[in-house]
């Protein structure tokens, strides 16, 4: 982590940017007291590995039949 204040970033905000686009956290400080945090944003753009789940759960034969009329009635509030 790295502590400069915004007169710093605004000398030279190109160097900064740099910085943190190399993984590094700038601390904003005024008066001595730390008030931003600037970091890269954490790539989560991994993509889940395809049957991530395969076998754990089957679809029942019934899955898309109706519902019986008392619970249809229950969420229908009737």
């Amino acid at each position: 982590m790295l502590n400069v204040t915004f007169d710093e970033i605004q000398q030279n905000p190109q160097k900064y940017l740099q910085q943190v686009e190399a993984g590094e956290t700038l601390i904003i400080i005024k008066s001595e007291q730390p008030i931003a945090e600037i970091k890269p944003i954490a790539n989560s753009k991994s993509l889940r590995p395809f049957g991530l789940c395969a076998g754990e759960f089957t679809v029942p034969d019934d899955f898309d039949a109706p519902l019986p009329e008392d619970l249809l009635s229950g969420f229908e509030g009737r």
